[in-house]
């Protein structure tokens, strides 16, 4: 077993999160129970994050428990509530936020319904392209931020948000879907040179295959 903080755990070759909604499953994943803990088989196949922690070389990129988060391209939820898990647990006894973004109402809808039993969750409808429109709901810069928006330009909107929103030292995750590039063959090198030509440090590409085809995230402190 590895510990990535009291509050994710590697066991073999799963991913697991401590439940912060006890007995409750949000896609039928496995709990699992440890005394009075209990733990949330955390699934790599719906959630790049997942993969990335079980594919870097040092997963050593998750945000300090009770810390303030920002997540560009939301979806309806997966990722949000492990992470919410870790950040947050039991009806926010840390004292975290996870800033949930995306164009969806679809999936803002799913993450009203999962904030009302996960506090500290903040769905927010909006473009990820538009910092104006997430502007007021960031009071400040945040240590961690995640992009997970298959479009093109992928790369400049995460060097906007970061000279945006992050804090300096902060973390800086992209996601990157090499499939919504024009350049598709090209995508990962491209998004490296622009990286580190913006003056981000690149601790580590990760790449995802196995679990995200064609998908490769950046690990960067700003």
């Amino acid at each position: 077993m590895q510990s990535l903080s009291d509050r994710v755990q590697i066991r073999g070759r799963s991913l697991w999160s401590r439940n912060a909604v006890k007995g409750t499953s949000l896609r039928g994943e496995r709990l699992k129970r440890d005394g009075r803990k209990e733990w949330r088989q955390w699934n790599p196949r719906t959630s790049k994050l997942g993969a990335a922690l079980l594919k870097a070389t040092k997963p050593d990129f998750l945000p300090a428990p009770g810390s303030m988060c920002l997540y560009l391209g939301s979806g309806h939820g997966t990722t949000i509530s492990h992470l919410h898990d870790h950040v947050c647990g039991t009806k926010n006894h840390l004292k975290g936020c996870v800033i949930a973004v995306d164009i969806s109402s679809r999936c803002i809808r799913d993450l009203i319904r999962l904030c009302k039993t996960r506090p500290g969750i903040i769905p927010l409808l909006a473009d990820c392209r538009s910092s104006e429109q997430i502007v007021p709901f960031v009071t400040k810069r945040v240590p961690w931020l995640f992009q997970d928006v298959s479009q093109s330009g992928q790369v400049e909107m995460f060097i906007d948000s970061c000279n945006q929103f992050l804090a300096p030292d902060g973390v800086g995750l992209l996601s990157l879907k090499s499939a919504s590039e024009r350049d598709t063959k090209g995508a990962f090198a491209h998004a490296e040179k622009r990286l580190l030509e913006a003056g981000f440090t690149l601790i580590e590409k990760i790449d995802l295959t196995g679990w995200e085809e064609q998908h490769v995230l950046f690990h960067v402190v700003f």
